[in-house]
C-alpha cells in the first residue's frame, strides 16, 4: 500500500487509506508538542507535523509497527501510534511493537473474532434459558 502525505491531506483519510488494508489496525497522530494530544480526524496532517514535508510511504504487512512509526516521524515529522482491535476496544501496540502489522492485524482479527464467539455463545444461552 502506498500511503500519501500531504499537509492538506485530513487525517481521516490517511487513517482510512491504513485500515482499508489493516482493518483491525488503525493510525493515530498526535500534536509534534511534548505533551502529545491525539489530533481528531477533521485536522489536516500539517497540524500534526514538525515541519510540513510531503510523499509517500509504501506499507508492507512485513514491516514491523516500530518501523512504521519510526519512517513516518523521519520522513514527514509525524508523531504516530499504531493501535489493534481487542473486541470493542482499541490498544496501543507499545509493547508489541516489534510485531509485523500483518502480525498485529491478524491478531486482532483473531482476538475480536473469539469475543463474537463468545457473544453469540452468550447470547444464544440467555435466548434458550427463557424457554425452560
Amino acid at each position: 500500500m502506498h500511503l500519501r502525505i500531504s499537509s492538506k491531506l485530513p487525517i481521516s483519510d490517511v487513517q482510512k487509506t491504513f485500515s482499508s488494508t489493516f482493518p483491525f489496525l488503525k493510525i493515530e497522530f498526535f500534536k509534534s508538542n511534548g505533551m502529545r494530544p491525539l489530533l481528531p480526524g477533521d485536522h489536516n496532517i500539517a497540524e500534526a507535523q514538525k515541519k510540513i514535508t510531503e510523499g509517500s510511504i509504501e506499507i508492507v504487512g512485513e514491516m514491523k509497527v516500530r518501523e512504521l512509526e519510526q519512517a513516518l516521524d523521519k520522513l514527514f515529522p509525524l508523531h504516530a501510534q499504531v493501535f489493534r482491535r481487542s473486541g470493542n476496544i482499541w490498544l496501543e501496540t507499545t509493547m508489541t511493537d516489534d510485531w509485523t502489522l500483518a502480525q498485529q492485524n491478524e491478531h486482532g482479527r483473531e482476538i475480536s473474532a473469539s469475543d463474537n464467539k463468545k457473544d453469540a455463545i452468550k447470547d444464544d444461552y440467555d435466548l434458550s434459558r427463557d424457554n425452560d
